[in-house]
Order: C-alpha cells, then structure tokens, then sequence
C-alpha cells in the first residue's frame, strides 16, 4: 500500500447537491424548498417538541407524585450454581472476590446470594444477604455463612 493508491470507500463520498442552477437540472428555482413559508426560510426550523403553538405533550402530561427510584436498594443477586463454578474450594466469598470473578459489575447497595443450583465447595460466604435455602445448602456442604447485618 503507498499514499497514491489511498482512495475513500466505494460510495463514501457523493457530489454535492449543485442547487439553483436552471429549472432543468431538478434543483433550480425554489431548490428544493417548496414555495414560500417557515421550511423555505434560512436557518428554518421549530424547536424540539414544538406543536404549532398547540400545548406540547410534554406539558399537557401531568406531573405529579413521588418517585422512588432514586432511593430504592439495587440488589445484585447471585445464585450458587454460579459460585460452584467460580470458585474453588476453601476461598471466601464476598463482594470484592465476586466483582473479580466478574459475577457482579453493576454499582449496587447489597449483595444476595440465592439457593439456585446445588454446591459441593466449602466456601466462607460473607455477603449482604442469603436466602434460607442458600445458607442451608452451604452448610450442608461444609461452608459458612456470615451476612454483614450480623457483623
């Protein structure tokens, strides 16, 4: 490849709109525009949502109430069919370990672990919160469980 034989892609570039130049080649008079009005003028246009002068949806719409959705808890669950697969025998669990083994990446306030799955691993779990299954289970299998309300 050399500098001379540099080119833009096939169809990259168009000739420009030559307009006003004679009735017959399609763009004369009016170029385009129609006859007269708001859209023929330059720098023509309304702005975003305008209606014509009739009351914008967006102020027709009523606006009231409380939202909560700025202070709800955003709870990242993980199940422990994904813990037997992350993690070997004998690591702990918490939220830093899982960030890392990438079963949570979202901003989040708890970490709950759920009793989906079976597990065979003896892990130390220290999350937010677990399910009454999920604690059994890891029990069962030899684990422990510490949620950090208890802490």
């Amino acid at each position: 490849m050399k500098l001379h034989t540099l080119a833009p892609n096939k169809g990259a570039k168009h000739r420009t709109k030559r307009l006003g130049a004679g009735e017959s080649s399609g763009l004369g008079k009016t170029c385009g525009k129609g006859h007269k009005g708001q859209k023929a003028r330059s720098g023509s246009g309304t702005r975003v949502g305008f209606e014509g002068g009739q009351m914008p949806l967006h102020r027709r719409l009523p606006k009231r109430g409380f939202n909560n959705v700025n202070f709800k808890t955003k709870v990242e669950v993980v199940n422990l069919a994904q813990l037997e697969k992350a993690f070997n025998d004998g690591d702990t669990v918490n939220e830093e370990a899982l960030r890392k083994a990438g079963l949570i990446n979202r901003a989040c306030d708890q970490v709950k672990v759920l009793g989906l799955g079976e597990i065979t691993k003896k892990l130390e779990i220290v999350v937010d919160t677990i399910s009454a299954s999920a604690k059994e289970k890891v029990e069962k299998a030899g684990g422990s469980v510490q949620t950090l309300a208890d802490a």
